[in-house]
């Protein structure tokens, strides 16, 4: 069985997420999408959010799983069975700093994890969960970046409501 882990903050889950995960799916047996639990970021969302999210947005990809880890892809690779680590490019600009991780990873690993890398679809390759939740955090329209139930829990989160919605939708 071809078993892949594509792991990632996911703070918030964007529609460019959901197409790396989904064309995963189709080269691998099974993708298990592991939120990393990171404790030098300071992420919106709790992992627990973040698995939902996830969960909820994946919940008709039958090979797809969802999963939270601490620590080192590397050990949680080795822990799980997985040798294949799935990451996605935007840019110039991520190839370079995921190409050090995944050279890194494959050291550590002696060999053991080997990364393949998506490119993000052209329409895409702007997206980035940082950029959305600017946006989302002065009330623009981020129906275009994640799925509607995903745009709501960030403009709860704000605070906001995304401009033309009238107090009346909101409620």
């Amino acid at each position: 069985m071809r078993k892949a882990v594509y792991p990632g903050s996911f703070d918030p889950m964007t529609f460019g997420h959901l197409d790396i995960i989904k064309r995963a799916a189709q080269n691998f047996d099974e993708v298990t999408v592991s939120v990393l639990n990171n404790k030098i970021k300071n992420p919106l969302f709790s992992v627990e959010e973040r698995v939902k999210i996830l969960e909820k947005a994946t919940k008709d990809l039958p090979n797809v799983k969802v999963d939270s880890f601490s620590g080192l892809l590397i050990d949680y690779a080795a822990e799980h069975g997985f040798h294949v680590s799935v990451r996605g490019l935007r840019a110039i600009t991520d190839f370079e700093y995921e190409l050090q991780i995944a050279q890194t990873n494959s050291k550590l690993s002696h060999g053991n994890l080997d990364t393949v890398f998506f490119t993000a679809g052209l329409e895409y390759s702007y997206l980035s969960s940082s950029g959305v939740k600017e946006i989302a955090c002065f009330g623009g329209d981020v129906s275009e970046c994640v799925p509607d139930f995903v745009a709501d829990m960030l403009y709860e989160k704000y605070n906001q409501k995304h401009k033309g919605e009238t107090d009346e939708q909101q409620n």
